[in-house]
């Protein structure tokens, strides 16, 4: 299981009639204050967010993704981000912290992290927004006997039709290579260690393989020597 870090803020979900649990639908012109400038933050629970309109720039975890409708951006708690610009943003996202989250699931979304958004088919992308609007419908019934059941099981149903497509179009294991393999093991042993191991060697040692190969498999793979994620993973936390 992650870690969860400590110094990024964090920011809490509010008036949300269960905590824990929030499904909804935004415009991200209704930012007024907006300048490009906010300080990184995370998140106190897992968030999906269908991008059903326009384009955002957004920073996850140091990487800067330009995104436009239709997508899907996954964010685990972990994971620190800010928004750089969007234009015309309408975006539905649900939100749900680990204790709502169905046991299958969390552990299918800790193996799943680092995810890059999805760019959607149009099929799919109308499927998921027609359950995620329908997921919203439930939400705001707050006056239901079963509210917290209805908004729960809602939340987890939208959370496996996104990992479904994560699962659908990200790369099998099997068919990464060597490189690729290894660095993903090296991120995730760095977001669960980050803290108190901050040298290549001690990286190399989790892994089981040298420290001149893993700078090798990582640089080969993101361009970056394994000092270089080190360094601004700990710049990330300053």
């Amino acid at each position: 299981m992650r870690k969860q870090n400590k110094s990024i803020p964090v920011n809490h979900f509010s008036g949300e009639y269960h905590n824990g649990i929030s499904i909804e639908k935004m415009s991200l012109d209704d930012l007024p204050y907006f300048k490009g400038e906010e300080q990184a933050e995370r998140h106190d629970r897992h968030t999906f967010h269908l991008l059903e309109r326009g384009s955002i720039t957004i920073e996850i975890d140091f990487k800067k993704y330009d995104v436009t409708s239709p997508s899907l951006v996954y964010m685990h708690p972990d994971q620190a981000h800010r928004i750089v610009a969007f234009k015309n943003v309408t975006v539905s996202t649900w939100a749900i912290s680990n204790e709502h989250l169905h046991p299958e699931y969390l552990q299918l979304l800790e193996d799943m992290v680092p995810a890059n958004p999805l760019s959607l088919k149009t099929e799919i992308y109308l499927l998921i927004s027609e359950a995620v609007a329908l997921g919203a419908k439930f939400y705001e019934r707050s006056d239901e006997s079963l509210h917290y059941s209805i908004i729960k099981d809602s939340c987890n149903t939208l959370v496996a039709l996104a990992i479904s497509q994560y699962t659908v179009q990200s790369r099998p294991a099997d068919k990464m290579s060597r490189f690729e393999l290894i660095t993903k093991g090296f991120k995730k042993a760095l977001e669960r260690n980050f803290v108190s191991a901050k040298s290549p060697a001690a990286y190399a040692k989790m892994l089981n393989i040298s420290t001149p190969y893993l700078n090798e498999c990582v640089k080969n793979t993101t361009g970056h020597s394994v000092s270089y994620h080190l360094q601004q993973r700990i710049v990330l936390e300053a």
